[in-house]
């Protein structure tokens, strides 16, 4: 009997062995078939459905709130006095994208291109498309601008062409107007003869090019190759640099286009990224660690010399001709029009600009930039990209439009573009890339206990098992050699003990 207990208690030491060591293996193989995972379900591949299709049809809502700077003062501003302007939104649209003409190439990479459209949310939004709106003429001004240098007797005849078309310095338009389009006379004249002066050749609005168009045709990285490089624009429009720039480093199209980007991402990388949109790729450094609904995150903002000018961040020289920190010049790219792009209400940039223009109120929690990401799998999980849309105006001889306007660069819209991953789609990372994961985790440190557990508890046993038969002699022995005629044991004093007799007179007396 001892022998089969001693056999059994055997037994479980080496299963604890085996699985403590189960455990342990678990630990050093479980983060390589994690990121196994991790790498197979960020190729861009049709086989890879899920991350496939997130690839191609975005399955989180996204959002574009639009945000005017309504003039008070435009008379005012016509005598020389400082601009003074009044925040009005958000007007919310639903934005939708979707890749189209997807093709895959031998070396590893895939074209596309992808078309997006607005839809505006009438819940989410401060009042109706049809809300009127005071900004500047950005056809009178800006043209002013642009042709400062002309003859005089030549900006005498254009400023005259504008009064004509009953064109003047302020719009007064409805948001849908100035967001998609209206009727211009004088659009529809520059259009017939001065062609390709002007972006579209239909109606006139600030985000007349957005709605229900492509950002170009962009070739990136599947990751075949090197995941390290999947997301990663190989070239756009068939570029593989730009020419609107002064430098080299400047025309670089860097990182990814915006969406997604590569895996495994520590404190120390950086979120690039190309938007057609700023006509320059952008750069945000990491700020922070955190977490979306119990999914870790890394937030990466802007950093303070994104729209540095050169004098400022000596590597933005290219980006020149600058004005103060906080603007870039985008006119190279937007048909020389002399606008400027910056955080909204000139956060991050020279103080100088906040004091040109009355009624701005920066806040960081507002008005900075931010991407959460999971650094892990390199999939945003919150989103909100927030851009200034400014013109550059001053009175301009010939010009009686622009009267006697102080030079100013003058906001007129900021936008967040945003969106977080929710529903359904949460619903299966946070199980396959938070749950398994932590599962897993456990799973390898429960074996391990389990198995140390076993093997100490099966060794005491076995133990106890080996040594019960030497105690089991000895006790035999001690009691032969002790014993005398009587059935008496004599104790260790002397005296004699009478256990036997005392229970047979006991048991004869009951």
């Amino acid at each position: 009997m001892a022998m089969n207990k001693s056999k059994v208690s055997a037994g479980f030491v080496v299963l604890g062995v085996l699985t403590a060591f189960f455990g342990i293996v678990l630990v050093v193989v479980g983060p390589i078939v994690i990121d196994d995972q991790v790498v197979k379900n960020t190729v861009i591949d049709p086989q890879n459905e899920l991350s496939y299709t997130m690839w191609k049809d975005l399955p989180v809502p996204f959002f574009m709130s639009v945000y005017f700077f309504d003039v008070l003062n435009p008379q005012e501003i016509l005598k020389g006095e400082k601009p003074m302007v009044e925040e009005r939104g958000p007007y919310v649209y639903r934005k939708q994208c979707r890749k189209e003409n997807i093709t895959f190439h031998p070396n590893g990479t895939v074209s596309y291109k992808e078309y997006r459209r607005y839809f505006f949310e009438r819940s989410m939004s401060v009042g109706n498309e049809s809300d009127v709106v005071t900004i500047p003429n950005m056809l009178v001004l800006g043209a002013a601008v642009m042709l400062e240098n002309m003859p005089y007797a030549l900006r005498l005849l254009i400023s005259a062409t504008f009064k004509g078309f009953k064109e003047g310095p302020f719009l007064t338009k409805t948001v849908g107007e100035l967001m998609w389009g209206y009727d211009s006379k004088l659009v529809e004249f520059l259009n017939k003869y001065v062609p390709g002066m002007l972006p579209s050749t239909g109606k006139f609005g600030l985000f007349v090019e957005f709605n229900n168009s492509n950002t170009g045709l962009f070739t990136v990285h599947t990751g075949k190759d090197d995941i390290k490089n999947v997301h990663k624009v190989d070239s756009w429009n068939g570029l593989r640099e730009l020419t609107y720039w002064r430098t080299p480093q400047c025309n670089m199209i860097n990182g990814t286009a915006g969406q997604l980007w590569p895996p495994f991402m520590t404190k120390e990388s950086t979120l690039r990224f190309y938007s057609p949109d700023a006509c320059r790729s952008l750069e945000l450094v990491y700020k922070q660690s955190g977490s979306m609904k119990g999914i870790p995150s890394y937030r990466f903002v802007a950093p303070k010399t994104m729209f540095a000018n050169g004098t400022d961040y000596a590597p933005n020289e290219g980006f020149c001709p600058c004005r103060q920190s906080g603007l870039l010049n985008v006119s190279a790219c937007h048909h020389n029009s002399p606008t400027f792009i910056s955080q909204p209400h000139f956060i991050n940039g020279d103080p100088a600009l906040q004091d040109f223009v009355l009624g701005l109120h920066p806040n960081e929690d507002k008005h900075d930039l931010f991407i959460d990401i999971h650094p892990l799998t390199g999939v945003p999980l919150n989103v909100s990209i927030r851009l200034q849309l400014n013109l550059y105006m001053k009175r301009v001889p010939g010009f009686t439009e622009t009267g006697k306007i102080s030079e100013v660069v003058m906001p007129m819209l900021w936008f967040a573009e945003s969106g977080y991953i929710d529903g359904p789609v949460l619903t299966t990372f946070h199980t396959n890339l938070v749950i398994l994961p932590a599962v897993m985790e456990y799973m390898q440190y429960i074996f391990i206990a389990l198995g140390l557990v076993t093997i100490v508890v099966a060794s005491l046993v076995h133990y106890k098992v080996k040594t019960s038969p030497k105690l089991y002699v000895i006790s035999t022995v001690t009691e032969k050699l002790g014993a005398t005629d009587n059935g008496q044991v004599k104790g260790s004093h002397g005296n004699e003990t009478q256990e036997k007799s005392i229970m047979s007179n006991s048991e004869k007396g009951l």
